[in-house]
């Protein structure tokens, strides 16, 4: 009886490990994709409301919307996937930086 205890607990035990290490693995891999920028599919997707295939001002944000005008590079007032695809990566800062003197 005490052996069959022992086994049962020693099972339990490697079931509750493998759950546990294949929740760790799952969360880094959400993690990871988490942080990767979207591709200009997926900001196209997300943005261009009425699905002409270019962004205007009032459909943009965040990076985009700050950037606007570096990026529209025809200066037509829209975004192309190409002028996209040419654009200079966003700056990620949240805020201006401190400096310690």
């Amino acid at each position: 009886m005490k052996s069959k205890t022992i086994k049962l607990g020693l099972v339990l035990s490697f079931i509750a490990l493998m759950m546990s290490c294949k929740s760790n693995a799952q969360s880094d891999t959400e993690e990871k994709e988490h942080h990767q920028p979207p591709s200009i599919e997926e900001i196209f997707k997300m943005m261009d409301d009425n699905n002409d295939n270019k962004l205007a001002k009032e459909e943009v944000r965040g990076p985009l919307k700050r950037d606007f005008s570096k990026i529209d590079t025809d200066e037509d007032g829209f975004i192309t996937k190409e002028e996209l695809e040419k654009a200079p990566k966003p700056n990620h800062r949240r805020g201006p930086k401190q400096t310690h003197d």
